[in-house]
């Protein structure tokens, strides 16, 4: 990296002290010349040419070459105190002098050049690591702006301090253009609009990627002009914070194009489920009205008892259906708010075992609940339905003849914990938590009716009561298990229980 040329005073100075140093070392060398012969003399003179080359540079350490060949003459070689030169091997020895101080330091000068340069190409290096790993972490194109801002202004102002230059950036302004719903994004540091400046920026670097132009970087100095070296650490920024935001668009049209593929797969799903569970009972319905009515059925019969019970559990199992829809609608959209009240739970249990009676003839249920299960702060007709969904799924899956249990009791100071257990077959382990998903079945999803969404309905009424529901494997069935807690906020503890009363 090339280096700013310097103010004309300082070049003096450095050109004076290397002329100083020369008389420095020409004292120390005129005090002891009674012990010194001329090639160490020789050797010496070389030291001030070597310090002021590392110290200041080449052009200082030509300077100081000079100055002490001129010094070795006039002081050490006869006749002295004169640039005469009496003998012809002090003329070869002063000439291989100035020749190896003009080497030197220029050698000098060189090394010290390219380790400059080195050591700004490795700051330059690091500044590009810290800012392609500050831009991999942002997701937003404000974010980015933000990124790119901050570190073009630290880099010129660190830039400026390693070039000797008290200038910095004044203001550096970042704009990124928006992309389809998304507005465009703007930062500039410093944020303070009363130091904007009056005059065009230095320099500004177009955000380019194969999809065109994606916004700016100007940079506004107090100088004319970039270095070659900023010019290209800009130029940088602005590939990286290009690419950075194309990644950041990309990622936004992947998500989109996500959601409405899962969005399509739901409806899809919805609309089959929904469609056969729909038909099939309507289509019984049917049957049994045309029934009826194409003939002539004694009212007392138990073929009109019949067709009209088959009426009866068709139509509830069509309101079962459309108030699971509704309740997945407000799950989906966030308004299933508990109604709480204190509640016992074996009534509510027992409630949804009556809603049950028809479905569950081939089964028998089973209620384990203690006397002393104090009350729970719940909505009586949201627990109801978690109770009858979880109990309608052990009807349909577990085989007919087995039992049905559901149990309640207190876990603790806080909170109650209520099971359900079937001996339906057992669910993978990996797929345990996925059965809550909408429209997932784990097995014999060919085998039953249903439109998939009773667990997960359950799932999201415990949650809003500020719950947990899971489900386990037992050795001969399956286990659905949810806690209700005891000590609900803005409602007032109740110490009474069931045995009190």
């Amino acid at each position: 990296m090339r280096r700013l040329p310097r103010s004309p005073l300082f070049l003096s100075a450095e050109y004076l002290l290397a002329i100083l140093l020369v008389g420095l070392i020409t004292g120390v060398l005129h005090l002891i010349r009674d012990i010194l012969n001329v090639e160490v003399t020789t050797v010496l003179y070389l030291l001030p040419v070597v310090i002021s080359t590392l110290l200041w540079g080449l052009g200082p350490g030509i300077v100081a070459a000079l100055a002490a060949f001129f010094a070795f003459n006039y002081f050490f070689i006869e006749p002295r105190f004169t640039l005469l030169v009496a003998r012809p091997q002090d003329l070869l020895v002063l000439a291989v002098f100035l020749a190896t101080a003009v080497v030197v330091s220029q050698l000098l000068g060189r090394t010290r050049t390219a380790l400059s340069a080195a050591q700004q190409r490795e700051h330059e290096a690091l500044r590009l690591y810290e800012f392609s790993t500050a831009l991999a972490g942002q997701l937003t194109d404000q974010s980015i702006a933000r990124t790119i801002a901050q570190y073009t202004a630290e880099a010129f102002h660190a830039l400026s301090a390693e070039q000797g230059r008290a200038g910095r950036a004044d203001r550096v302004e970042v704009m990124v253009e928006g992309s389809g719903d998304k507005p465009s994004s703007s930062v500039t540091l410093p944020a303070d609009q009363s130091t904007a400046p009056d005059r065009p920026p230095v320099s500004i670097a177009p955000l380019l990627t194969a999809r065109g132009l994606q916004g700016e970087i100007r940079v506004w100095l107090e100088r004319a002009a970039l270095t070659p070296a900023e010019d290209r650490l800009l130029k940088t920024f602005a590939t990286q914070g290009a690419l950075a935001v194309e990644r950041s668009q990309l990622a936004r049209s992947e998500t989109r194009a996500q959601v409405a593929e899962e969005s399509d797969q739901l409806k899809t799903a919805l609309l089959s489920s929904v469609s056969h569970e729909l038909r099939t009972p309507l289509a019984t319905i049917k049957a049994a009205v045309t029934s009826l009515r194409s003939n002539p059925v004694d009212r007392n019969s138990a073929v009109h008892d019949e067709l009209l019970e088959t009426i009866e559990e068709e139509t509830d199992q069509l309101n079962v259906l459309v108030g699971n829809l509704l309740d997945m609608s407000r799950i989906e959209a966030g308004v299933l708010k508990p109604q709480r009240a204190w509640n016992d739970l074996e009534e509510i249990i027992s409630a949804a075992l009556a809603r049950l009676k028809q479905a569950a003839r081939q089964h028998r249920l089973e209620i384990a609940v203690p006397d002393d299960l104090p009350l729970v702060p719940v909505d009586f007709v949201q627990i109801q339905q978690v109770f009858v969904n979880l109990i309608g799924n052990g009807l349909k899956y577990a085989p007919e003849g087995t039992t049905i249990r559901v149990e309640a009791q207190r876990r603790d100071r806080e909170a109650v914990v209520a099971r359900v257990i079937n001996h339906g077959p057992s669910v993978p382990e990996d797929q345990l938590d996925r059965i809550f998903d909408k429209f997932y079945r784990a097995t014999a999803a060919d085998q039953v009716t249903g439109t998939g969404l009773g667990l997960s309905i359950c799932k999201g009424i415990v949650e809003a009561h500020s719950g947990r529901l899971w489900a386990q494997n037992l050795p001969d069935g399956l286990v659905f298990s949810f806690t209700l807690p005891l000590i609900v906020k803005d409602m007032p503890p109740l110490k009474s229980v069931k045995s009190d009363e």
